[in-house]
């Protein structure tokens, strides 16, 4: 399994429930942990990447700060109206580095994925980079 920076797929986050000039969502397909997307407090949060083509993917990394419980869901199709869950997952605390986690997608197919972050550990949170899993 090789893992990939998402801009180097040709994915793109298509949506972003809040943004920030200086911490735009672009930042989380870049592969780099030192730039990230912030969001501007409340919950729900989502953002939603799309694929260049449809792709498999069998797990995706997320880096991220202060997130406690995310959705990931799925579509296959062009059409972004319609998702299917595919998992959730509850993110440990930690204090001073970087949540890192790596989640099971088994091989699902997607052209988009949507994060949907239900809560934090603090008002704001942020997403450093998502990386897939072929």
């Amino acid at each position: 399994m090789i893992e990939s920076s998402l801009s180097s797929l040709g994915a793109k986050v298509v949506l972003a429930t809040s943004g920030d000039e200086n911490h735009p969502p672009e930042n989380i397909t870049d592969g780099n942990t030192n730039t990230f997307w912030m969001s501007t407090g409340m919950f729900p949060q989502e953002f939603i990447i799309r694929f260049a083509e449809p792709t498999t993917i069998s797990a995706v990394t997320v880096d991220s700060y202060n997130v406690k419980h995310l959705k990931i869901e799925r579509n296959a199709s062009q059409n972004v109206s319609q998702f299917e869950s595919i998992t959730e997952k509850e993110f440990e605390r930690t204090e001073g580095h970087l949540q890192s986690n790596a989640i099971s997608l088994n091989g699902s197919s997607a052209t988009h994925l949507r994060f949907i972050i239900t809560s934090g550990y603090d008002h704001f949170v942020s997403v450093h980079r998502v990386g897939v899993q072929n």
